[in-house]
C-alpha cells in the first residue's frame, strides 16, 4: 500500500526523535491512506512552520501488521478504547509521556472537529457515553497509521 505523510519539507528518513510527544497514538510517524488529508496536514504545516507543502509518500507492505512481523493495533472506529488510548497519549501533564508497545497503531484521527469534544469531556462538560454518542454522528471520519517504532520505520521505503 501507499501512505502519505504531508510536510512543511521533504523527509527521506523518518527520525522518530524528531516526531512530536503527546499526540493521538504517542510519539510517532503518522500517514494516511488519505492523499487528500495529507496535503492538508501539509498546509496546515505551512502555515505553522513555514516552507512548502510537501507530499511525501512511502511504500509499505500491509501483510508485516497481520502476519506478526510487527505488532499492531487497529481501532476501526471511535470507541471507549480509542478515546482512553488518545486520552493516555495527549496527557501533557505525564513525564515521561505515556507509551505504548505497539510498532504501528491504526486508528480515527482526532482531528480539530472531534478536539472540541474531547476538550468537553476533560473538562466535565459531557461524560464517556456522551463523547462516544456525539463521535459517533461525526461525518468524514479519517484514519490514520502511526509508526511508532524503529522496527516498524524500516519497513517504510520512500517512493516521492
Amino acid at each position: 500500500m501507499i501512505l502519505y505523510h504531508g510536510s512543511y519539507t521533504n523527509v527521506d528518513e523518518v527520525d522518530l526523535s524528531k516526531c512530536h510527544k503527546y499526540k493521538d497514538f504517542g510519539q510517532a510517524f503518522y500517514l494516511t491512506l488519505d492523499k487528500e488529508q495529507a496535503l492538508v496536514v501539509a498546509h496546515a504545516k505551512v502555515s505553522i512552520f513555514g516552507g512548502t507543502p510537501v507530499l511525501n509518500a512511502f511504500e509499505f507492505d500491509e501483510g508485516l501488521l497481520t502476519d506478526g512481523t510487527l505488532r499492531f493495533k487497529a481501532f476501526e472506529k471511535y470507541d471507549k478504547d480509542w478515546a482512553e488510548f488518545i486520552f493516555k497519549h495527549r496527557d501533557e501533564n505525564q513525564n515521561p509521556p505515556y507509551m505504548h508497545h505497539y510498532d504501528v497503531v491504526f486508528g480515527p484521527i482526532a482531528n480539530d472537529r472531534v478536539g472540541v469534544q474531547v476538550r468537553n469531556f476533560r473538562e466535565g462538560n459531557i461524560d464517556l457515553a456522551e463523547l462516544l454518542r456525539r463521535l459517533e454522528f461525526m461525518k468524514g471520519i479519517t484514519f490514520q497509521y502511526a509508526f511508532c517504532t524503529e522496527r516498524a520505520v524500516k519497513y517504510l521505503k520512500k517512493i516521492r
